[in-house]
């Protein structure tokens, strides 16, 4: 069934230019799906996007800000999807702090925006709405946050994530019990080949390291449940061909949230992470600011039950630590060194040569969607 879910299928993702959505793009691509997407601007230089030369191979590659709604509506009328993944938003919580109230237009105002086409817009039978797992009020817990644990957040950017549950929970009850299937899903810090974003931890160690210079780790000994970008975005895809397809299920889908993240014994520091990147890419060191957080409020300890999705979906992650650090770094050392020697024109082929690669393992390790 996941193999031909999409095949011919027609998929909107608003934020294809960022790093999980230009993941998504090029998976669903690979699937069969005509893909458009829409996205203000390309992020970062460079980018997984343009490494990939992505936009040559969808169907619409759409500009626009997911704040203008009229944009959105136009857009989405235009393409006429089957299904919809929402993944555009202001994704830092630094830069929440520098511009909240960009961050809660571009968070909230888009999640609406979005929300409100698909409202307008008959054609579209799913939507995956993608949000984060700081939508939860951070108690600093040792157990995983349930789908029914409080929202909340103390900086703008969690803050603005538990607004978009909100909002997504709200169209759903009033104006999406007949259709289009909608369910919102929450992962943790997801990690991977062609992340550049700014105040992030692979993508410091990446861009030090490919100069020959030192990563600057400012809060090693924060914990977080690390996974490829790969597993989250499987159990979205899942998750979405169940509501395209209508599947018999003993649960209700639509309206859901779900969380999807690694195994409950992932919860590896910054300082790990550095550490298992490092034995890829040899000759390279760190300096830890062993102090903390450097005077920002960013939670410590935070990671989620899978439990759900285990229930409803049969989906778990595939990839143990190890594997998810040898994937990443491979995926660096190909853009930066070239494989076999030879750097290649763009890193398409790797790119969907690692997805192939990823549900291979799954497949061979007994997962119910890729069955």
């Amino acid at each position: 069934m996941f193999a031909n879910a999409y095949k011919g299928r027609r998929v909107f993702v608003t934020g294809h230019t960022g790093f999980k959505g230009s993941w998504l793009a090029a998976w669903l691509s690979q699937m069969g799906a005509v893909v458009g997407g829409f996205s203000d601007d390309v992020p970062t230089e460079p980018s997984h996007y343009g490494a990939m030369n992505l936009g040559a191979h969808l169907e619409a590659d759409l500009r626009g800000d997911i704040r203008d709604r009229d944009a959105l509506v136009r857009a989405v009328r235009q393409f006429r999807p089957d299904a919809v993944f929402h993944l555009a938003a202001q994704a830092l919580v630094r830069k929440s702090y520098d511009d909240p109230a960009l961050t809660f237009e571009a968070n909230m105002m888009g999640t609406l925006n979005m929300l409100e086409a698909v409202r307008v817009c008959p054609d579209v039978g799913a939507v995956v709405m993608i949000t984060s797992d700081k939508c939860y009020r951070n108690d600093e817990w040792v157990w995983g946050y349930r789908e029914t644990d409080h929202l909340g957040g103390h900086d703008p950017y969690s803050a603005s994530k538990s607004c978009a549950e909100i909002i997504a929970h709200s169209y759903f009850e009033s104006f999406f019990k007949d259709g289009p299937a909608c369910a919102t899903v929450r992962a943790g810090n997801v990690i991977g080949g062609g992340d550049w974003a700014l105040d992030r931890i692979v993508p410091d160690c990446a861009r030090a390291w490919a100069a020959g210079q030192p990563v600057q780790i400012r809060s090693p000994w924060a914990t977080r449940p690390w996974q490829l970008v790969l597993e989250p975005l499987s159990g979205y895809l899942w998750l979405g061909a169940r509501l395209l397809l209508g599947q018999n299920s003993p649960f209700d889908l639509r309206g859901q949230a779900y969380n999807f993240g690694p195994a409950a014994d992932v919860n590896n520091t910054v300082a790990e992470v550095v550490e298992a990147l490092a034995v890829h890419w040899p000759g390279f060191n760190s300096e830890m600011d062993k102090a903390g957080q450097a005077g920002m409020k960013e939670c410590t300890l935070l990671k989620l039950c899978c439990d759900k999705a285990l229930a409803h979906l049969g989906w778990k992650a595939t990839l143990n630590f190890e594997e998810t650090i040898r994937y990443t770094a491979e995926w660096y050392h190909c853009f930066y060194q070239g494989e076999g020697g030879k750097k290649p024109q763009n890193m398409l082929d790797f790119t969907l040569g690692q997805i192939a690669a990823y549900v291979n393992a799954a497949e061979q390790r007994g997962q119910v969607w890729v069955k």
